[in-house]
């Protein structure tokens, strides 16, 4: 490359990066006047339409900050998603991720007595009733993760894209469940929750209006927090309780739910491990199953327990003219036409009706409209 070629690159690229640089340093003192803000502000019912503005701002203005910092070539987990669905184990450092993935999945995740020795994900497939069930094993999180303390950030909006989570908790040390929920909360990701029933639409001019308010929240802090996203013409229907930050990061697009489920590892080594599991169960409302990864004592029992977990279910293809059945993967409660479009969508507009037989079937070979909400083990016969 010529000496001329250079500087023309150079003189392109250059007003670019500090464009950038400017750009992320105003957005960060920004973001530091409102924080400063936030703090000087004392909670008095007076203010507390203010605070809610302020926070608002805030994560209004986390996100643009991120938005400005992406950038290509970074070093981010990636993973393409393949088969019926995607768990993500997740857990402190030497919890015993990667011996449990490799006697779930067959991989060959790194071992070692030591923490910090997956540094990448690792994926796996299991496959258990006919579902084909992807597996990660995630780089190990410690306290802090949710500012980046070991890479925790990355790691976790990596479990983000999973279907299902699974902690794998060191039954000598229970409490790193604690720790793992209050790390994902903090980076507004809710876990076995459901996400809120909240609907926004253009007021037309009237302002913000409140049409329906079951969130436990009063109209003032509610039309200060729409203020902060700059909603300031806003018909408003929530249908059940949230929080003041569970709001801001649903409105801040920042929010996620998943469904996850305990491993209790290392059962083998602690005599009392079921009232362990019990009392975890009890205390965070979540299926808590004791194993060992080392052993396989109780993996039957967890791969179970995923199955039911991921809320899928097993049907199958019955040909009319005595083929072999053939098994498809669908989530529970889907209806005979999803069925369908999952094989193509043209399907799905040509079908009339199906003859079903088995557990969603009142008798053998009923028939069924597309409405039909099939059930684990169903044999369906579609008829064009």
């Amino acid at each position: 490359m010529s000496e001329e070629e250079t500087r023309w690159r150079s003189a392109r690229t250059e007003p670019s990066r500090n464009s950038k640089k400017e750009e992320r340093k105003k957005l960060s003192a920004a973001l530091g006047d409102l924080q400063d803000e936030y703090a000087k502000t004392r909670y008095n019912k007076a203010t507390n339409k203010a605070l809610g503005m302020l926070r608002a701002k805030i994560a209004r203005a986390k996100r643009g900050l991120e938005a400005v910092g992406k950038r290509k070539g970074g070093t981010g987990f990636f993973v393409k998603k393949s088969g019926d669905a995607t768990v993500a184990l997740v857990g402190f450092p030497s919890a015993g991720k990667s011996t449990l993935i490799n006697r779930l999945a067959n991989t060959d995740s790194k071992i070692a007595a030591y923490a910090f020795t997956t540094t990448s994900v690792v994926p796996g497939m299991m496959e258990y009733k006919n579902a084909r069930i992807q597996l990660f094993d995630l780089p190990g999180i410690i306290e802090g993760a949710h500012i980046g303390a070991g890479g925790g950030r990355t790691v976790l909006s990596a479990a983000k894209m999973a279907d299902l989570l699974v902690f794998v908790i060191d039954a000598i040390a229970p409490g790193q469940l604690g720790i793992i929920l209050d790390e994902l909360g903090k980076l507004s990701i809710f876990v076995n929750r459901v996400r809120p029933d909240i609907q926004v639409q253009d007021s037309r001019g009237r302002g913000f209006v409140l049409e329906i308010n079951d969130s436990g929240l009063d109209k003032r802090t509610l039309e200060a927090i729409f203020a902060g996203f700059n909603l300031f013409n806003s018909a408003v229907r929530i249908r059940q309780r949230v929080s003041e930050d569970e709001l801001i990061a649903l409105l801040g697009g920042r929010s996620c739910y998943l469904s996850a489920i305990v491993a209790l590892n290392k059962a083998d080594v602690v005599g009392g491990y079921a009232g362990v599991a019990s009392a975890l169960s009890r205390h965070f409302s979540m299926d808590v199953i004791p194993v060992s990864a080392m052993t396989g004592f109780n993996s039957g029992v967890l791969v179970e327990g995923i199955y039911k977990k991921l809320g899928i279910i097993t049907v199958y293809l019955q040909p009319k003219d005595g083929a072999p059945r053939s098994p498809i993967i669908v989530k529970k409660g889907s209806t005979l036409l999803t069925l369908a479009n999952k094989i193509h969508s043209r399907l799905g507009e040509e079908v009339r009706y199906a003859y079903v037989d088995g557990p969603s079937a009142k008798f053998r070979n009923q028939r069924v409209s597309t409405a039909h909400v099939l059930q684990d083990g169903d044999a369906v016969t579609f008829k064009l």
